[in-house]
């Protein structure tokens, strides 16, 4: 398997992205404005409808934020785990459903003379941004997803090298310890081998420590994983190539102890345990 690599209160935001991160001048102005309007109906100076206005502007605004930070914010996919997952997916997905309901109102004002038909165009492309932030979310989430199924076969593998259960003529999980040595450093020069053997770039889908590996108590630094299946070309070459510099690794091909697994193969040796100091 190959991978592609991309409310709502303020308590939600907070929780949700490292209490760090800065808040973007949009979401800012929609939240001023929000509070502006909210005082101006309560003492009776514009109607209900107004709040009601900027409160879907303003969840607008923060679904923007949780999209924005996913994307292109400091917190790399590798820090996401299954909750920030569904919460890109629901943000992107109720972003869109909004702007077809925006779309569907100008269309209405179009039918009946009070606005041109050119300008639905800016509703129409907005409309066509947020369906591919959509799609986005998806990739990123199905990625994310694949992550945690790749920690929790690395998890597995200690149990199932002892239990050493045959599944079919290979087994689910094996294990290279080469010299036991393997740093970071080195993932260029494989990288670089790889580039210039297949013409694409490795598909490193985590690079030392992760959400999802500290999350079930696994050190995960100066080991890296790559999603390629161990047993196709590009990934029975990337096992040779290690194996010629005596670099260990773990292959995982298929489900391990009931869950369904992600094949990918982890260069390094097997990820120790956190200690309560880690």
């Amino acid at each position: 398997m190959l991978f592609r690599l991309s409310s709502v209160a303020l308590v939600f935001c907070a929780a949700t992205f490292p209490q760090s991160t800065p808040v973007s001048a949009e979401l800012v102005r929609a939240r001023e404005e929000f509070r502006r309007v909210e005082k101006l109906v309560s003492e009776g100076v514009l109607p209900r409808a107004s709040l009601s206005r900027a409160e879907t502007a303003l969840a607008d605004a923060e679904d923007h934020e949780i999209l924005s930070q996913a994307f292109h914010g400091a917190t790399g996919i590798e820090d996401l785990d299954e909750k920030d997952a569904v919460d890109m997916i629901g943000a992107a997905t109720r972003r869109l459903e909004r702007q077809r309901e925006a779309l569907a109102a100008a269309r209405k004002l179009a039918d009946a003379g009070a606005l041109s038909q050119a300008a639905l165009s800016p509703y129409v492309e907005e409309l066509d941004r947020r369906s591919r932030a959509l799609d986005e979310a998806h990739s990123r989430a199905r990625l994310v997803r694949e992550l945690i199924e790749m920690a929790r076969a690395e998890e597995s593998a200690e149990i199932e090298e002892k239990t050493a259960v045959p599944q079919g003529p290979r087994p689910a999980a094996e294990r290279f310890d080469g010299k036991g040595l393997f740093q970071v450093t080195d993932l260029k020069t494989i990288s670089l081998a790889f580039l210039k053997q297949f013409g694409r770039v490795l598909p490193v889908t985590a690079v030392g420590s992760t959400a999802v590996h500290r999350r079930l108590g696994f050190d995960h630094r100066g080991r890296v994983d790559v999603g390629l299946d161990p047993d196709d070309e590009q990934g029975a070459w990337l096992r040779r190539h290690l194996e010629s510099r005596a670099i260990p690794y773990f292959v995982f091909r298929q489900a391990l102890r009931g869950r369904s697994t992600a094949p990918h193969i982890h260069i390094g040796p097997p990820s120790p345990r956190l200690t309560a100091g880690d």
